[in-house]
């Protein structure tokens, strides 16, 4: 048995109830992990709500931990008891103590890097590797704008980008978040609650707005973001923290200067075994390299998953969360 968080039915946070579930044993092509770390993230919040539909309730949420390999099952080479490994990604569960887990989804985690590290930097990492370097991959020099630029998201890749010679334009929902997103690597951080985001983004690039905006808020945002973009620039949304987007017509694209819109989700950029790799072997190098260093602003105990859900929400957190089993 371990303690796991569950939900019955989707709703608020109200819906997660930490219980005792059965743990079993590691099949074939399975291993079984005792967790260190949990990451948090938004998309944990989506599953929750019912925004994102799980396959089926009662079920686990969370998609991202380090952790200490207990056991393996048939046919998993190159993993062993005491290992240290950590993954992102696959189906709903990482909120548990203990959990049996695809060894085609962990990565060895490498010496130097810790666990709370690893968990936090995993998911999040993974998401600006892919957005920056092939999803809509950005050139030294080129003005890009990113909102909640004081996320876990948002600062790692304020550092990436800035390593890269990018110039960023952050958004932030407090002068404080501000403040840190450009002391992460953003050259200017706008409030945008403050309601002139736009005009600062375009006084920023002289008029011409950015080449790239990279957008996980959403509806709040979406019509501000097309406003910021330059001729033939793309918006990339990787997610809806305000709510999903409207639907518009691709006209608009046309209208506002043949524009591109791309949805992408990170599952699809580590589809396979190698882009796994190659994405995690990017994140973990650059943490060893000091490129990027994680900002853990919370840590809950994994009964507080509620509390810590409502942080989210609440836009309360700033960098990484961690739920502590």
């Amino acid at each position: 048995m371990t303690r796991a968080i569950r939900i019955h039915a989707t709703g608020g946070p109200e819906v997660l109830r930490l219980e005792d579930v059965e743990v079993g044993i590691p099949g074939p092509g399975q291993v079984l992990l005792r967790h260190e770390a949990i990451g948090l993230n938004f998309i944990d919040t989506y599953h929750r709500s019912g925004l994102y539909p799980l396959p089926a309730l009662p079920s686990g949420l969370g998609l991202e931990a380090s952790g200490v390999v207990e056991a393996v099952g048939a046919g998993v080479p190159g993993l062993a008891p005491g290992q240290r490994v950590a993954y992102a990604g696959g189906a709903p569960g990482a909120y548990a103590e203990r959990r049996v887990v695809a060894a085609d989804r962990l990565v060895v985690v490498p010496e130097g890097i810790d666990a709370d590290t690893a968990a936090a930097a995993l998911l999040k990492g993974m998401t600006v590797e892919y957005l920056i370097h092939r999803c809509a991959p950005v050139e030294a020099g080129q003005q890009v704008l990113w909102h909640a630029a004081a996320g876990g998201v948002g600062l790692l890749a304020a550092q990436w980008l800035r390593a890269r010679g990018v110039r960023v334009m952050g958004t932030a929902g407090s002068e404080d978040k501000a403040r840190l997103a450009r002391e992460r690597g953003c050259e200017d951080c706008v409030v945008y609650r403050d309601g002139a985001w736009v005009d600062r983004v375009r006084e920023w690039t002289g008029g011409r707005g950015v080449a790239i905006v990279y957008d996980s808020v959403g509806r709040a945002t979406f019509e501000g973001s097309l406003a910021c973009l330059a001729r033939r620039g793309t918006l990339v949304g990787f997610g809806n923290a305000s709510g999903p987007v409207p639907a518009f017509t691709p006209l608009e694209l046309a209208r506002r200067g043949s524009l591109y819109l791309t949805r992408p989700t990170l599952f699809d950029y580590t589809a396979t075994r190698a882009e796994l790799e190659l994405s995690a072997g990017r994140v973990f190098s650059a943490l060893a390299d000091g490129t990027l260093t994680v900002d853990v602003g919370r840590r809950f105990a994994l009964a507080e998953a509620a509390a810590a859900h409502r942080a989210l929400e609440a836009r309360e957190t700033t960098g990484a969360s961690l739920l502590l089993p």
